[in-house]
């Protein structure tokens, strides 16, 4: 008998639980007007739009010819590699973990490539197995080339506590193929250093 009360009462403050937390949530105050803007402003910058959806195409594996022209004049080296790329929190970022090879070393390096609602610019990061800095570039898409153009600084290795301006770019040849190409700013020059031709992985 003490048993079957024992379970009846349980069951009662099991069946109240849903009502005291419908209660609990119409007793809860209206946001404020300030509460609502922070709140419409938080969804804008955070959706995922067109500008992170036409990034999807990265998604995958990829081949990599590597041309790269280490002194003007000189004929180039060339490599290969492979990408992975992947979408990530619900498409609004690209990750992109490369391997390859670099003057017989091996090389990792990873990217990642979004668009900032905020700034209304695309951007992508850098980091790899064989520096210890971090570059950021900010750009924009040109509809009429299919392509990506980034700007962005980094220290001259070469003549350290000064900066060198770069320009990059993303030239989308189809569903299957892009072409990333890199350019280095000296003496008020710019002059193409590297370039990677993708091709997706069959």
């Amino acid at each position: 008998m003490k048993l079957l009360r024992l379970c009846l009462a349980v069951a009662l403050a099991v069946a109240a639980v849903p009502a005291f937390a419908a209660e609990e949530k119409a007793a809860a105050p209206e946001m404020t007007p300030e509460q609502k803007a922070m709140m419409e402003a938080w969804m804008r910058a955070s959706e995922v739009r067109a500008e992170h959806k036409q990034l999807a195409f990265m998604a995958g594996n990829w081949t990599s010819k590597v041309t790269m022209w280490e002194a003007e004049g000189q004929p180039p080296t060339e490599g290969v590699g492979k990408e992975a790329n992947s979408l990530i929190y619900d498409g609004r970022y690209v990750e992109s973990v490369y391997q390859g090879d670099f003057m017989g070393s091996p090389f990792t390096g990873r990217s990642f490539m979004g668009y900032d609602n905020l700034a209304g610019k695309y951007f992508v990061t850098w980091i790899d197995s064989m520096s210890t800095g971090f570059w950021l570039a900010y750009g924009t898409y040109d509809k009429a080339s299919n392509s990506y153009t980034f700007h962005g600084d980094m220290h001259d290795m070469m003549a350290p506590g000064t900066m060198l301006k770069v320009r990059t770019t993303i030239k989308v040849e189809g569903p299957d193929a892009y072409t990333f190409a890199w350019y280095e700013t000296r003496d008020g020059k710019e002059r193409k250093t590297m370039q990677i031709a993708y091709t997706r992985a069959k």
